[in-house]
């Protein structure tokens, strides 16, 4: 058969549609593929016990350390619905992340997207390191985009039809987003000051009972704050108290620098993990500034002095051989608007994340989302083409980061539970007491939540040894900067509780780094004391030498 024959067979199979819809597979495999390979992270263990004692003792009040209680609620009823394990716990990130690709889709159905701009953003959401690994995170950054992006999509297709259908969309948006995080206002103020803009330039029309449904918009939203935040009306206090609550901790938390970083710490994340998506996003801000305020005739005029030197400047209003003629501003139709509406957010939430005191990885995805569809604005074919390589880069650091089944030493862990835990809870299975003296313990509580925490002698920091021998356990953990020399009839054994990438340790070997991701890491370590034969009870090869 020939070429021409081939391709006429396989055409049909590559229709935008098709390929659409390989994406979002692709987008759904990458999140639900050996979803429990890697133990909790420190603060999906926190979040999941939470909504276990939810579930089990139907306790949850709102501490605005632990953010809102939406993710505890929908959490502790997939645990009702399936069983409690890291698997479960982790569905619903998943599902939500990935959710977030057909939205990208229904975008382009309204005419936002073109075809190449809809199928490059929605396979960057798809295979984006940090959009697929906070994605098998319990965590409620990742709920928090999907209904941001269902937010935006709702009110413009309320925009588009004028149908209340989609102002309750977004008010059931609005509310679960405000149920999440305290940084959801962040966008909200970005959406409010947008839509003043269009309610005053008018550049589209507006629905006829706009003021009407936005109130009604308003009530839906708050209505499922006050249910979810008075714990289905169990704690109303909340609804007073709340606000001020959320407010007074946070920004304590600013002015403390509990976890600091420097202005530009995202953008080193974006460099780190981003790196196509973060050029084409710059690029598409420098077309999107070009083609609305095009280059005038001064500066054609440097680029032709400067291309030829000591030619002379052409005189006042004429235009130079070779030189960039002027142009008149693009029209501002509908798609113009919406990715002015993302330049925007992506400016706003890349200035107001930098100056945030709280430095952490996750939050690179409120910025992230923006700079892909910044991207994607006048997706050319060699925009196409550079896209496509950039996919390599992604798809690379995707599997680094989420599917290697080790410790990696990379900042997007943060504080990341060691998979030398299996190890030590593989020895806490075999053992009928267990004696823990530190203030380091997480995520054990979670592993042997009920029942399971019947065999613990839990102190919370380091006692003297006679009570470790009143006890006689099988096992003893303490941390190892406040810890044992030794103690008699048991072995000693180091190992990593938590993790995370050591900036002092790497910084003046950042090309190097870049490179291999490899170096030392800063960790947690406990000391793990043994009855002998322990090790060969669990199945397990002692140890030669200590950490």
């Amino acid at each position: 058969m020939s070429a021409a024959g081939i391709i006429q067979r396989i055409r049909p199979f590559l229709s935008f549609d098709t390929l659409f819809l390989l994406v979002v597979i692709l987008g759904f495999l990458l999140r639900f593929l050996a979803l429990d390979l890697k133990l909790l992270h420190h603060d999906e263990a926190i979040h999941a016990w939470f909504a276990y004692e939810l579930l089990t003792k139907g306790s949850y009040v709102y501490d605005p350390m632990y953010h809102g209680p939406f993710l505890y609620y929908v959490t502790a009823g997939m645990f009702y619905l399936f069983g409690q394990s890291d698997l479960v716990a982790r569905l619903l990130p998943a599902l939500f992340g990935a959710a977030i690709i057909p939205l990208v889709y229904a975008l382009y159905r309204m005419g936002y997207f073109d075809q190449r701009q809809a199928l490059i953003a929605g396979l960057f959401i798809a295979i984006s390191p940090n959009l697929v690994y906070f994605s098998r995170f319990l965590r409620h950054d990742i709920f928090q985009l999907f209904f941001t992006v269902l937010i935006l999509v709702a009110l413009l297709a309320y925009l588009e039809r004028g149908k209340i259908v989609y102002a309750l969309i977004a008010g059931l948006a609005i509310g679960g987003g405000m149920s999440l995080k305290e940084d959801m206002p962040l966008f909200l103020v970005i959406l409010v000051i947008f839509g003043i803009y269009l309610a005053v330039k008018r550049p589209i029309p507006f629905p006829p009972a706009w003021k009407r449904d936005v109130l009604l918009t308003i009530l839906i939203a708050v209505g499922i704050m006050a249910i979810f935040y008075s714990s289905f009306g169990m704690h109303p206090e909340i609804l007073e108290t709340g606000i001020f609550k959320a407010y007074t901790h946070w920004a304590s938390m600013h002015g403390m620098c509990r976890i600091c970083g420097p202005w530009f710490f995202y953008i080193l994340l974006f460099l780190l993990y981003e790196v196509p998506i973060f050029i084409m996003a710059i690029f598409g801000i420098v077309q999107f500034a070009d083609r609305h305020n095009p280059i005038p005739v001064w500066i054609s005029r440097i680029r032709r002095y400067l291309s030829t030197r000591r030619r002379a400047l052409p005189s006042e209003g004429e235009p130079a051989s070779g030189a960039v003629p002027a142009r008149a501003p693009v029209a501002w139709g509908k798609k113009e608007l919406f990715f002015l509406f993302c330049l925007l957010w992506f400016l706003v939430s890349l200035a107001a994340y930098a100056y945030i005191g709280e430095k952490v990885p996750w939050l690179i995805v409120h910025q992230l989302l923006p700079a892909i569809f910044i991207s994607v604005y006048l997706m050319s074919r060699k925009k196409m083409v550079f896209a496509l390589g950039g996919c390599v880069f992604l798809i690379l650091m995707t599997w680094h980061v989420a599917f290697i089944p080790a410790d990696v030493n990379e900042p997007i862990v943060q504080v990341q539970n060691s998979e030398d835990m299996r190890l030590v809870m593989a020895l806490i299975d075999v053992s009928d007491s267990v004696v823990i003296a530190s203030e380091n313990y997480w995520p054990l509580p979670w592993y042997y939540r009920g029942d399971g925490w019947s065999r613990m002698h839990f102190y919370g920091k380091i006692v003297d040894d006679g009570t470790i021998y009143q006890v006689n356990p099988d096992m003893v953990i303490t941390h190892d900067q406040a810890s044992f020399p030794s103690l008699d009839g048991y072995e000693k054994h180091t190992y990593k509780l938590s993790y995370w990438f050591s900036i002092y340790d790497n910084e003046n070997r950042i090309p190097e780094y870049y490179v291999k991701r490899d170096g030392k890491m800063g960790s947690i370590n406990i000391d793990v004391f043994t009855r002998p034969g322990l090790y060969e009870t669990a199945g397990i090869k002692p140890p030669v030498t200590v950490l």
